[in-house]
């Protein structure tokens, strides 16, 4: 659990009845009075960079050259390495010989020229013919003699050329009326295979823009793989070659390779290892992936504590906290919480945690000498002033007996023990605030203060 200190108070007179020697049976007295009283609640914390980011290969390779070693400080978009891939390179103009292709006009589909079939009309050989013969039998009707007999003739012959007109006309209107609907059908067949071509000729170029999309989506992120070949700082920082990993793991590795057989470890060492031991330099491989380069921004350095759950509700945006580091002994430095986090976090104790977010100011020793600014990682213990009464009634902790929900003092009145109840505000390891209850001046029981009884004597002298 949290552990929690104050600040001994410089005005509270406290009248012990002896100075050395073991305590007396007899409780001790003390005078209330005023004092400043802090609250502290202490938790173990890490220091955290402002950011860092691990730069990557971002394709398999050889670190064709090194601009940065260790430690090195470097500005935001600093070329830091280069890695040479041909493999990447191979890709993207794959990638952009398949975007040319899809670029490439579709064959045109032709149109539907409208059919067209010849108008049906009744032979006009026929209506020569006819006329003929109405021709010639008028003639031979005129040459009769008879007047009577010669009209009825020429009156017969009109009649039947009249009927040969109006079954003329009726052969030309049948035929007029199936042309109209042979047209009619010829048009809705075009237009439905003028249609059919439209959607085709749709379809293919949709299909078209959809490959162009994707080849054109191939080669940006071939050209992105390719252009992060070149490795640059997103920020200024410090730069680490490698990953946290570097180092570790791949030696071990290569020692396994070492022990198998002849044969066997050939085999596997022509296999793609990536970083040999972890180490980055210029000709080594790098496999898609590995850290090449972290940049760690040390321009803000941040605090991340871990307050146990008895104390967080305590915790608020602006408290202010001391700071200790163990790399750092006799140092003292000034922090401010900026933040307190809701996700719990299950303790080394198995109580629950929260995580709360300082800035770190500077540090100073106890002779007033500043102290070295701490580095990521490092760990230190907070203490955060999560309550503060400048000006305080106090009186020593152990002046306090607890009773119930009750917070109890035994005040001597009238040279007895009077039991007083008190409300308690800040509470300092050594001394606690009370915020009513008590009196400056007051003389109360501060040790032994749990084997008095009302109306108990208490001797004064």
């Amino acid at each position: 659990m949290t552990v929690r200190r104050g600040i001994p108070p410089l005005l509270l007179t406290v009248l012990l009845a002896g100075c050395s020697g073991p305590a007396p049976p007899e409780p001790q007295i003390g005078r209330v009075a005023r004092a400043p009283v802090r609250e502290i609640v202490e938790a173990p914390a890490s220091v955290a960079a402002r950011a860092t980011a691990a730069l990557v290969a971002p394709a398999s390779g050889t670190v064709a050259a090194l601009y940065v070693q260790d430690g090195d400080t470097v500005k935001k978009g600093q070329i830091l390495a280069r890695i040479r891939s041909p493999q990447a390179e191979t890709q993207l103009d794959e990638a952009r010989r398949a975007a040319r292709r899809a670029s490439r006009p579709l064959p045109a589909v032709g149109g539907v020229s409208p059919v067209r079939l010849p108008a049906l009309k009744p032979p006009r050989s026929l209506d020569a013919r006819l006329a003929r013969c109405f021709a010639d039998a008028r003639k031979a009707a005129r040459k009769v003699e008879d007047p009577a007999v010669r009209r009825r003739l020429l009156a017969a012959v009109d009649a039947a050329e009249a009927g040969s007109r109006a079954q003329r006309r009726a052969l030309t209107d049948v035929a007029n009326d199936l042309n109209r609907s042979i047209e009619q059908a010829l048009s809705q067949v075009t237009g439905r295979i003028g249609a059919g071509l439209s959607g085709l000729t749709a379809s293919m170029s949709s299909l078209q823009e959809a490959s162009g999309s994707q080849a054109r989506a191939a080669v940006r992120a071939a050209k992105a793989t390719v252009d992060g070949l070149v490795i640059r700082a997103p920020f200024g920082g410090i730069v680490t070659l490698g990953g946290p990993s570097s180092g570790t793991g791949t030696a071990g590795l290569g020692d396994l390779i070492g022990r198998l057989p002849a044969g066997l470890s050939g085999q596997v060492a022509s296999a793609p290892s990536g970083r040999s031991g972890g180490t980055v330099a210029a000709g080594v491989p790098v496999a898609a992936g590995d850290t090449v380069v972290t940049v760690t921004d040390v321009s803000t350095l941040t605090l991340a504590a871990d307050v146990d759950e008895t104390d967080v509700l305590l915790v608020s945006k602006g408290v202010p906290a001391e700071v200790e580091f163990d790399a750092v002994t006799g140092a003292t430095y000034r922090a401010e919480v900026t933040g307190v986090g809701v996700t719990p976090k299950e303790g080394a104790t198995g109580g629950v945690g929260y995580p709360v977010r300082l800035t770190l100011g500077p540090g100073a020793y106890d002779d007033g000498s500043p102290a070295p600014r701490p580095k990521p990682g490092m760990s230190a213990v907070v203490r955060l002033t999560v309550k503060e009464s400048p000006d305080a009634l106090a009186v020593p902790a152990s002046a306090i007996v607890s009773s119930g929900k009750e917070s109890v003092v035994w005040v001597v009145r009238n040279g007895a023990a009077e039991r007083r109840t008190v409300r308690l505000g800040a509470q300092g390891d050594a001394e606690v605030e009370v915020v009513s209850g008590l009196m400056a001046g007051e003389r109360i029981v501060v040790r032994g203060a749990d084997t008095v009884h009302a109306n108990q004597p208490i001797d004064l002298s």
